[in-house]
C-alpha cells in the first residue's frame, strides 16, 4: 500500500529531477511547473508526469515550443496542462 510519507517522497524527488534536467531551459519550464502542480497531482498524474521526464530535452522543447507536435502516446493530460502553461 502506498502512504502519503511515499507519494510526498516522489513528489519531491520529481520536482528535483525537473529542475536538473541538463539544460536550463528544460530546467526552468520544467521546474516551475512542478512547482505550480505537483502538490496537487494525483497517483495517476504523477506516472504521467513522470512518463514525460523520461523523454529527452530536445523533445519536450520542440512540444513546449510548437515546433513539433508530441507523439500521440505522451499526449497526455498532464502533458496537455504543460503546454498550456506556456502560452
Amino acid at each position: 500500500m502506498v502512504t502519503l510519507e511515499d507519494i510526498d517522497k516522489r513528489r519531491k524527488r520529481l520536482i528535483y529531477r525537473s529542475w536538473h534536467r541538463g539544460t536550463r531551459e528544460m530546467d526552468l519550464i520544467l521546474g516551475r511547473f512542478a512547482d505550480k502542480h505537483i502538490g496537487a497531482f494525483s497517483e495517476s498524474e504523477l506516472d504521467q508526469y513522470e512518463t514525460i521526464l523520461t523523454c529527452s530535452d530536445p523533445d519536450l522543447y520542440g512540444w513546449v515550443t510548437g515546433r513539433e507536435a508530441p507523439p500521440a502516446n505522451i499526449r497526455t493530460p498532464v502533458l496537455e496542462r504543460l503546454l498550456a502553461d506556456q502560452h
